[in-house]
């Protein structure tokens, strides 16, 4: 049963090793797709039409977060043309809506990133401990069964230590690879989310030049 647990996470680990590898490796080549865009476009209206085709982007979460706020300002903020003369200037309301936007939406994203790593942080704690519990149990058994038959023996020691032990093997085995990946892909959400701050800074830098 330990040893059935303990292949249960480990499976279950590697199935999310996979998932967030293959994941993160999409979000990087989109990511620098969308700055491209991003950074060459002279209207955001451009940048939102190819947002649908680049959404697994973080950075297309928070730029449409941005977007949809800048239009609904925009939108209430309208001022009044006069007749015959040119159509005022659009103006943002309040920048600092603006900013609390793309915040809510960082966040949004990186529980969107860290979803399912916990896992592996809870598979790397767990599984050592579940495998050292079915090793005492396994040697336990081992000397209930050699006071049983009166014998020490090594051929009667050996082999049911030796089968006790492979719990904590397998327990290592299960815990070795999820810590160093748990590690790894919380290096990747601590820099995609560094990634988002500087593109919250740089959407709010344009946002400010252009409509206050």
């Amino acid at each position: 049963m330990v040893m059935a647990l303990l292949l249960t996470f480990s499976v279950i680990s590697w199935g999310i090793i996979l998932y967030k590898w293959w994941s993160f490796r999409g979000i990087e080549k989109q990511s620098r797709s969308f700055i491209d865009v991003f950074r060459k476009s002279a209207k955001f209206s451009e940048v939102q039409a190819v947002c649908p085709s680049l959404a697994a982007s973080p950075l297309v979460g928070m730029f449409q977060a941005g977007y949809a706020e800048l239009t609904a300002q925009l939108r209430m903020n309208q001022p009044q043309a006069s007749p015959g003369t040119p159509a005022p200037r659009p103006m943002l309301k309040s920048m600092n809506a603006l900013d609390r936007a793309l915040l809510r939406a960082s966040s949004i994203e990186v529980n969107k990133l860290e979803k399912r790593v916990t896992f592996l942080a809870t598979t790397a704690s767990i599984t050592p401990f579940i495998g050292l519990f079915g090793t005492v149990w396994g040697i336990m058994t081992a000397f209930m069964n050699i006071g049983a038959q009166g014998s020490t023996d090594l051929a009667v020691v050996s082999t049911p230590i030796a089968e006790a032990l492979i719990a904590t093997a397998l327990g290592l085995f299960a815990a070795i690879p999820a810590v160093y990946f748990y590690n790894h892909f919380t290096s990747k959400v601590k820099s995609y989310a560094s990634e988002m701050d500087d593109f919250a800074l740089e959407f709010l830098n344009i946002s400010e030049r252009n409509f206050t």
